[in-house]
């Protein structure tokens, strides 16, 4: 996000040596500790878990589609992966997955706006 220029310059900042968005990790190393010491962050867990989980689902749905000759393990372990990533999420607290799913589709549709009208721009 960083080197693609997503982030406010200030944010997109990349370390020259260690070649992180180092401010953009300082700023929510900030926030963090803020909200750490300020509040009960119990409620974050699923919400949290879910966003880990849909990632996972989808690092293991795409490394199914690899040609065989890029993939690692076998497609058994992806498809196994994937639903296990699956079966957890749906065991979690449902306001913590509907939460999640509302905040991704938010940020979806904010991407799309953004990039739709920083597309338009350049042309």
């Amino acid at each position: 996000m960083a080197r693609n220029r997503d982030l406010p310059t200030w944010l997109a900042a990349v370390h020259p040596r260690y070649q992180v968005p180092h401010h953009a990790e300082l700023a929510l190393a900030v926030v963090v500790g803020i909200l750490v010491l300020t509040t009960d962050l119990r409620g974050v867990i699923g919400f949290s878990s879910f966003g880990v989980l849909l990632y996972y689902a989808i690092a293991n749905a795409s490394a199914f589609t690899q040609p065989a000759g890029r993939r690692r393990w076998p497609r058994a372990v992806n498809v196994l992966g994937l639903i296990g990533c699956v079966v957890l999420a749906v065991t979690l607290p449902w306001r913590s997955a509907v939460t999640a799913a509302v905040v991704l589709a938010a940020a979806v549709v904010v991407r799309k706006v953004t990039t739709g009208r920083a597309g338009s721009a350049r042309n």
